[in-house]
């Protein structure tokens, strides 16, 4: 029996490290998960345990290669953004992998903005908010100004996904999905680098870019095979709808960010959005993703302790809790609540109401939790009418946890009528992706069009 044609992916995320080998048909048959413990920087703030990471990588994919069962015609990756990892002229890595929670310096951070026309100036003209360490070039700053003598040291800072594919290709680039992604190094309007990175030489650190559509043949452990650059975890998710569906959607990805990913709002992002939170992710052939984000998932994690708490019950009590419209009309009757078709918000969207309620006024944890997602999905459609308003989008596509909380659902489509409004999986979006974007180079069959799995939800 021939061993059977696969493609193998590295999806590396904050919490779960994986691999996977998929077959031409885009069915996995492999996988491998693993858990890290964090470690601590010379700060005493937590972060990846990159060497440790490294190693699991290389042994991993080495231990894949030898089973008889598979040949492995190709490899690509995707990770978490953010993060940069910075290694010498040996490959040698040669700093902590900082996380982007890292608590960033004002002093710095307001002198480099007043030097280039503002913060305003720079983050629309990047499309990202300013977010401290989560713009992964400030980082890189920051290393130059406070650690010089390190920063010389440096080769190349890769971004996380490509520095994965370098662990394994040993040829540095750099991708779009990653350098666009909230980062303040690339200038949306001009299609390159901004001027920032180029006159305080930033770019110089930063390794060559390579098509992410693309890949490179590479020698691994004696075996020939393609190899893509990585991508950028948020806009590999995305590929699976792109490759399947051609009308407007917007794919609304809910985790702890309930993200509003809109890739046919074409419009730049004005400085209006950019204070709602608001940003622009890079699809991976280059195109500008307009995208708003709401801290939902965290919201709901914590309220529903509370709710549990108050009322006795296990802390994932909501887990059997299904869709009662007729606790939402007496919700509506009882509570100060705005309609949830009100368009007089002109605010961005945030935290919600739920957190000043008294859950004393509840009669149950089913009323209490009932509420909770009437607050949450009221910023909801504050926060996803951002990039639907003004755009021919037809539907909205909710994947991650929201998309199995019917309450959820059934209220998402009371809040957009006019849109059909859909539950969406696809099996590990973000592997599937990362193998779609090199399809061409690997896989002799036509791209699989029943990948996406999709539940109606229409208003009552």
């Amino acid at each position: 029996m021939s061993a059977i044609p696969v493609i193998a992916i590295f999806d590396i995320g904050k919490t779960n490290k994986k691999l996977f080998l998929l077959d031409e048909q885009y069915h996995i048959l492999l996988e491998r998960n693993i858990q890290f413990h964090e470690i601590s920087d010379e700060d005493g703030d937590a972060c990846e345990d990159v060497d440790l990471l490294s190693k699991w990588v290389v042994e991993t994919f080495t231990e894949i290669l030898r089973i008889e069962n598979f040949d492995v015609v190709a490899i690509n990756f995707s990770a978490y953004g953010a993060s940069l990892v910075y290694i010498d002229d040996a490959g040698k890595v040669i700093a902590p992998l900082y996380n982007y929670l890292k608590k960033y310096p004002g002093k710095i951070k307001n002198e480099l903005y007043s030097k280039y026309g503002g913060a305003e100036k720079i983050s629309c003209e990047t499309a990202s908010p300013v977010l401290g360490s989560l713009n992964s070039g400030m980082q890189l700053y920051r290393m130059m100004l406070e650690k010089p003598e390190l920063y010389q040291q440096i080769k190349y800072a890769l971004h996380l996904p490509q520095f994965i594919s370098w662990l394994i290709t040993k040829k540095a680039c750099s991708d779009i999905t990653s350098i666009g992604s909230h980062t303040q190094l690339w200038n949306y309007r001009e299609n390159h680098y901004h001027q920032w990175v180029v006159s305080e030489g930033l770019d110089k650190k930063l390794a060559p870019i390579l098509a992410s559509d693309k890949t490179m043949e590479i020698v691994f452990a004696d075996k020939k095979l393609k190899a893509g650059t990585g991508l950028h975890d948020s806009s590999a998710a995305l590929i699976p709808y792109l490759a399947v569906f051609t009308e407007p959607f917007v794919l609304l990805s809910t985790g702890t960010w309930c993200i509003s990913l809109n890739p046919f709002n074409n419009s730049p992002l004005t400085d209006e959005e950019l204070k709602k939170d608001c940003l622009c992710y890079m699809e991976y052939q280059g195109k500008p993703i307009k995208a708003s984000r709401l801290f939902a998932g965290y919201e709901h994690e914590q309220q529903t302790k509370k709710i549990a708490e108050h009322f006795k019950k296990p802390v994932d009590f909501y887990k059997k809790i299904k869709y009662d419209a007729s606790v939402i009309v007496n919700l509506q009757e009882s509570n100060d609540f705005s309609s949830l078709n009100d368009e007089k918000n002109n605010g961005g969207a945030g935290q919600s109401d739920f957190d000043s309620r008294k859950l004393s006024r509840f009669k149950d944890h089913v009323e209490a939790y009932h509420c909770l997602m009437r607050d949450i999905i009221y910023q909801q459609k504050i926060a996803t009418q951002l990039v639907v308003r003004n755009t021919n989008v037809t539907r909205i596509f909710v994947d991650g946890g929201f998309s199995n909380n019917s309450i959820y659902m059934h209220l998402l489509a009371m809040m957009f009528p006019n849109l059909e409004v859909y539950a969406a999986s696809v099996a590990q979006a973000t592997a599937m992706g990362a193998a779609l974007a090199i399809h061409d180079d690997w896989n002799k069959f036509p791209k699989p069009a029943d990948m996406v799995k999709l539940k109606y939800y229409k208003v009552k």
